[in-house]
């Protein structure tokens, strides 16, 4: 079997996928949707724009056929090339496996190898913005089988990341032995007769084409992975004192887990009673929280404010306000958009222009960003702190005031999941903020109005799930405090 980086980087990431991969029926994959799309083609831009400022060469080879890519890559060390992209280097790791490296580059260097007075050291290019530990092990498997190669190990590999103008430096001498470590488990976990246990983390599995296939087994067992607050750490707590099920968390006295690493003295209650809530499928008022009189209210006239940005281009593209006027009963949404970066600053001042019409309206949001992103712009268009500050006193965050004072039957406490539980619905079922990222980015390329069009939608029903989310959250206090 050939074990190459990228099962390595993936093994990192989640246990069961390079076995699924190996072992799985393909058919029950998940096709490609366009934020992984997306993030392949920035990794293509950012390969292309760091090669366009290197002179390289590149082993000639039949496709798919190692053994000739590895003679040629072999050929090109030996003439002591300057770089190498895509090099093929091999080498036996145990009996059945050949470890496979294919480094975005291999660097010249001097030193002495079976070549010369040179050797090679790997550099991979990844999207990152941080050295992550799965890119620096990534870059130690490489330089191992680097070093079988030219019979001398390199003590510097190098990572090439997004937005920096120089390397990070990789320490092989700290790295290697964590690599050997992890190549280790994943030749015994891939040897298993079933793939390791589940465990959903959308953060990490909302790409994978595995997805899908490990949600529903992971929702039929109603899987503690789940159920929000429950991290990797606090599973593998739980798991030792045999609380594996919903129903047997629900069920334990927060006092048996106050004193459990990774379970502060508030986490534990919250995280019981999130577990009573999944479980009875009904809302909880929190033991501490907020009085009823602390929490969002209802003004004459609400704001409802959402945005869209692009990261990559440092942008924010649409700003968007719902107006309701309880007393008039009438709403109206604002869609402030930049159809080309440029305009921008435009749109600022047309949100701040809405904004101070009502003075005394509360500004409602879900989560910090967009109270972080005003003070953001506001800092690039030096707009005066009295223009600013008084709209800034008037934000009001929904999602933590809700998460403060209530646990509902929800596997996540994102806008999407608690508007849906509280039957609120998008209007495009697939729309979502990645992948609104690149939709913006295909209306910038082709010109496809109808792209600004779902944009724009997708931002109007986030104000409109706020508001949902909001007039919920009021109602449902104020009832069991009475």
């Amino acid at each position: 079997m050939l074990i190459n980086a990228e099962i390595l980087l993936q093994y990192q990431r989640c246990k069961r996928r390079p076995f699924l991969d190996t072992h799985g029926d393909k058919s029950q994959r998940n096709a490609p949707n366009e934020l992984l799309l997306k993030v392949q083609q920035d990794k293509i831009a950012h390969h292309r724009s760091v090669l366009a400022q290197l002179t390289y060469h590149q082993p000639d080879y039949p496709r798919g056929n190692w053994q000739a890519g590895a003679a040629a890559t072999l050929e090109l060390m030996q003439q002591g090339v300057e770089y190498i992209r895509k090099g093929v280097l091999l080498t036996t790791h145990s009996e059945g496996y050949t470890l496979l490296s294919r480094p975005d580059l291999l660097v010249k260097q001097p030193g002495t190898s079976c070549f010369g007075d040179w050797m090679y050291t790997p550099a991979n290019i990844e999207l990152g913005k941080r050295p992550k530990q799965e890119y620096q092990v990534v870059v130690a498997f490489h330089a191992q089988v680097v070093a079988t190669v030219q019979e001398v190990l390199p003590e510097t590999g190098w990572l090439i990341l997004r937005h920096q103008n120089q390397g990070y430096a990789v320490d092989l001498g700290k790295w290697i032995p964590q690599m050997e470590q992890i190549l280790g488990e994943f030749t015994q976990v891939i040897e298993l007769p079933h793939a390791p246990e589940i465990f959903i983390s959308r953060q990490k599995c909302n790409l994978c084409h595995w997805y899908n296939h490990c949600y529903a087994i992971a929702h039929s067992q109603q899987h503690l992975s789940l159920l929000p607050g429950v991290t990797p750490v606090r599973y593998n707590q739980l798991q030792a004192i045999s609380i594996t099920t919903l129903e047997s968390l629900a069920h334990t006295s927060p006092s048996i887990l106050e004193n459990l690493p990774g379970f502060e003295r508030e986490v534990a209650p919250k995280i019981v009673l999130q577990a009573q809530s999944v479980l009875e499928k009904r809302p909880f008022i929190l033991p501490k929280a907020p009085p009823a009189e602390t929490l969002t209210f209802t003004a004459p006239i609400e704001l409802y404010f959402d945005i869209e940005a692009q990261p990559d281009l440092d942008l924010h593209y649409l700003l968007g306000v719902l107006v309701v006027d309880r007393q008039a009963n009438t709403e109206q949404f604002y869609s402030f958009l930049a159809e080309k970066p440029a305009d921008e600053g435009l749109i600022w001042q047309q949100f701040l222009d809405l904004v101070w019409q009502y003075p005394e309206a509360p500004i409602y949001h879900f989560c910090v960003y967009e109270f972080d992103t005003v003070k953001q712009m506001a800092k690039l268009y030096h707009t005066p702190n009295a223009s600013v500050k008084p709209v800034l006193n008037r934000f009001v965050d929904v999602y933590e005031q809700l998460i403060q004072s209530v646990a509902l039957p929800v596997e996540s406490y994102a806008l999407k999941a608690i508007a849906r539980w509280m039957g609120f619905e998008w209007r495009d079922k697939e729309a979502s903020g990645a992948k609104c990222i690149y939709w913006y980015d295909q209306w910038l390329e082709t010109g496809d109005r109808t792209l600004l069009e779902v944009i724009q939608r997708y931002n109007e029903d986030d104000c409109r799930a706020t508001r949902n989310v909001k007039d919920w959250l009021v109602n449902f206090v104020q009832d069991e405090y009475r």
